[in-house]
This record gives C-alpha cells, structure tokens and sequence, in this order.
C-alpha cells in the first residue's frame, strides 16, 4: 500500500439506485484515507452523474453487456495497469468476484460467499434482509476501518446543470410537484390513473406539476399528462430529451416528488428532496427504501408482497393488487402535507377540536 494515500477502486455496475447508494462508501473511504485516489466503476451511462462528486477522482464505465473470458480478461487487464492498493466491490455477481481477483489490488474487499475467499482477501456478510442497502455496503469498510460512518447518500451535480435546472424553478411562483411514474420493471408502475389524480388535485391546490420519464417511457408519461388535464401553465412536460444529469438536477428544484420504487427515486433523497415513493411488488424490508424525515413509502399489505427483489414483467397473481389497491388521495395528502405544511397543520387541528 502507497504510505497512507492508497489507490482505491470501488466497483458497483449494478442499476442507478444501486451506484447512488454506493456514495457513503465512497464518503467513508475518503475520510478515512484523505488525499487518498478513489475511482467508482458503474454502469455505462451513468458516468457523467458521478463527475462532480466529492473525493473521486475518476468514474469508469462497465460495459453490462461484454460478455464472456476474453471481455473479462481484457477488463481486468485495463484495472490491473491502473495498480490499486485496495479493491472493493460492492456487487454480488461471481463476475464481480473475478474481476477483483484480475484487479491485483493487495486488498480486495466483497461479500462473503461460495468461493468468494478465492477472489477476495476479506469478506463480509451481507446481512440482507436485516439492513438498509447503504448500511450493508458500509460493511464493506470492516475491513480497513472500525469508525462509525454516516449511511445518508449526499449526491454532488455539476454546477452547471444544477444553474440551468434553477433557472427553470425561479420561474414558478408556487411549489413544484414532480411526478415520475416510469420504472425499468413494469409490475414496480403504480396506474397511470393513480398518477394523474395526484397532478389534478396538485393542479387544483395551485401547485406546479412536472412530468418526468426515462428513456422509453415517453408514451407513459404523456398518457399520464392527457388523464389529468392539468391547465398548461401549471404543467411542465419532461418526458423526452433530457439527460441523467439533468433530470437528477431538475428533481433537486422540487418541492415533492411522487416516484415508483426505481433510480429517480434514489436521486431525489439522496439530495433532500421530500419523495413520496409508491411501492407494489418490493418491500421496506428489501432495504432499498428512501430514508428520511421526509420521506414516506405508501405501500398496502397485499399477502404476497415481495414477489421478488426487483419486481417483475408482470404480476405474478394476474391481478396487481399491490398497486391497484393504493388510493391516489392518500399518495395527494402525503404531497400535500409537505408542499403546503401550514394547511396541513390548520386541518389537522379543525379535525382534533
């Protein structure tokens, strides 16, 4: 190891969410070993949200879909030339476990498993089932480190992108509620009905209301717009051309934001955005929920929740109760609640006299 300022490599090419919550990590490593020369390893596509990020000096990309030896070999071979002392990975996939043994880092740190001690010079355990997502990751500095560190995701954005989002935000005299009812898993989408009502009574509370969506989630967005027919001053349509960083600054400027258990979700906690999340086949318990004073998960006690960690292409029942069941009044009245925080207190105490 290089004195007291050791190259490091945090590796984690899991989804969005996963790699935002991956940042108290990177925070734990850096005040452990300040000055030290950190490189996060996610996703392709999702460099550019990471390059403004506090104690990482650079963001690489995994490309998910090489497949195969010769790509693995060729990987590591590209990590290994970059002569990390400390190699951690916070990915569970055998291939992870491979490419930190081709890393040649003296430490490599992963979760403990069949075979892992073959690729890893320490192992932790997971503890899933019993931890929040950012908390097990943070079992990771085990290893190096005895210190309590904080499990809270602060997310940094270019300046740039942040100006641009402001600029849009200055220019609405009423609070921003942002909805997002896209997801890559289609059982994790509450009803496009479900999402329109909320904007119609935001519309109607004389709030703002943004519609956001991913990339293929045009047409889920816009069928959301013609359901609510929300007055096109108070409507701002994102539902096309924007990019990761913007959309992530963009969630920053918000007052409330309405969400499915996906990535955007995690953007927003992760940068102190009140999230109201709606939950249908995944559970608290899965440990990847938003965290928070501000942040509330509506979900209903549907027997067979979860029906799997990620949810699925379609409901395993044939009848998405877990979603259809949950009422669009009770999602407005925890929007509500934070966006106009007097109001609420006002008839809460007209409901107690």
């Amino acid at each position: 190891m290089s004195g007291s300022t050791p190259a490091i490599g945090v590796w984690n090419p899991a989804f969005l969410g996963d790699a935002v919550l991956t940042l108290p990590l990177i925070e734990a490593l850096a005040r452990s070993f300040p000055g030290s020369a950190i490189d996060f390893y996610v996703r392709k596509g999702l460099e550019p949200l990471f390059s403004a990020q506090p104690g990482i000096r650079s963001v690489y990309a995994c490309d998910k879909n090489r497949k195969g030896m010769a790509s693995l070999i060729r990987e590591g071979r590209t990590i290994r030339a970059r002569h990390y002392d400390i190699w951690i990975s916070a990915h569970t996939s055998p291939r992870s476990a491979l490419v930190a043994r081709l890393s040649g880092a003296d430490r490599r740190i992963g979760y403990r498993g069949i075979g892992r001690k073959l690729c890893y010079t320490d192992t932790v355990d997971r503890c899933f089932g019993k931890l929040h997502e950012t908390e097990r990751i943070l079992r990771l500095m085990q290893p190096l480190s005895q210190e309590t560190f904080s499990s809270m995701p602060h997310l940094h954005l270019p300046s740039a992108a942040l100006r641009s989002a402001q600029l849009w935000r200055a220019m609405a005299d009423a609070p921003v509620v942002g909805l997002h009812p896209g997801s890559i898993w289609p059982t994790k989408r509450w009803t496009v009905e479900g999402f329109a009502a909320v904007a119609a009574e935001a519309a109607r509370a004389g709030a703002v209301v943004a519609v956001f969506a991913g990339p293929g989630e045009d047409d889920l967005a816009r069928e959301v717009i013609r359901l609510a027919d929300v007055p096109t001053l108070q409507l701002h349509d994102f539902s096309s051309g924007m990019s990761l960083v913007s959309l992530a600054a963009h969630i920053a400027c918000l007052d409330a934001y309405v969400t499915n258990d996906s990535g955007p979700m995690h953007l927003a906690w992760a940068q102190g955005v009140p999230v109201t999340a709606v939950f249908g086949p995944t559970t608290e318990d899965l440990g990847f929920f938003p965290r928070g004073d501000q942040s509330t998960v509506i979900q209903e006690d549907v027997p067979c929740r979860p029906c799997g960690l990620h949810g699925g292409k379609s409901c395993p029942k044939g009848d998405f109760r877990c979603m259809r069941e949950i009422d669009p009044q009770r999602v407005w009245e925890d929007v509500r609640r934070k966006i106009f925080p007097e109001k609420s207190a006002e008839k809460k105490g007209v409901e107690t006299l």
